[in-house]
């Protein structure tokens, strides 16, 4: 009966470290990019968590923050895309190649491609996004993202 007793207090301690381990923490990043990729706005939104965001990517004005930094990325991506005739644009990622997390919080890298047209020519960035998630009501949603990439140049 002891063996048993303590087989069942080992389970229950080991449950929670085997079902982190098994948490998809880099979906919401993957959803927001595929969102983006699609044009599913609905999707990428829904990605990120409540209250304040931050963003910070490549073009003015660099840096966005509060409960709608996600809608106002988006749109100054589009008037930043407008001005520059960059068009078609797609986030190629890989797999996470790190991924922390303590408790409610989550630190994730994943490599990126951002690969698009300017005035019609073929265009490849690659580089990362850097991610601070959040757990909200038992789901990751994104709380903060950075873009690092190359300088870009032309698509082979």
């Amino acid at each position: 009966m002891r063996k048993i007793v303590l087989a069942l207090m080992a389970g229950v301690l080991w449950a929670p470290a085997a079902f982190a381990a098994t948490e998809d923490v880099a979906a919401p990043v993957r959803q927001f990019i595929d969102g983006f990729n699609k044009g599913d706005t609905a999707s990428a939104y829904a990605a990120y968590a409540k209250g304040e965001i931050t963003i910070v990517d490549e073009f003015a004005p660099h840096r966005w923050t509060g409960p709608h930094a996600a809608q106002d990325w988006a749109a100054d991506y589009d008037k930043h895309a407008k001005a520059t005739g960059v068009s078609d644009g797609q986030v190629k990622y890989g797999t996470a190649t790190r991924i922390e997390h303590e408790g409610d919080f989550a630190y994730v890298i994943l490599p990126t491609e951002y690969l698009y047209k300017e005035h019609g020519k073929a265009m490849d960035e690659k580089g990362s996004i850097t991610a601070v998630l959040h757990k909200e009501d038992g789901a990751w949603k994104i709380r903060a993202w950075t873009w690092s990439g190359e300088k870009p140049h032309g698509a082979r």
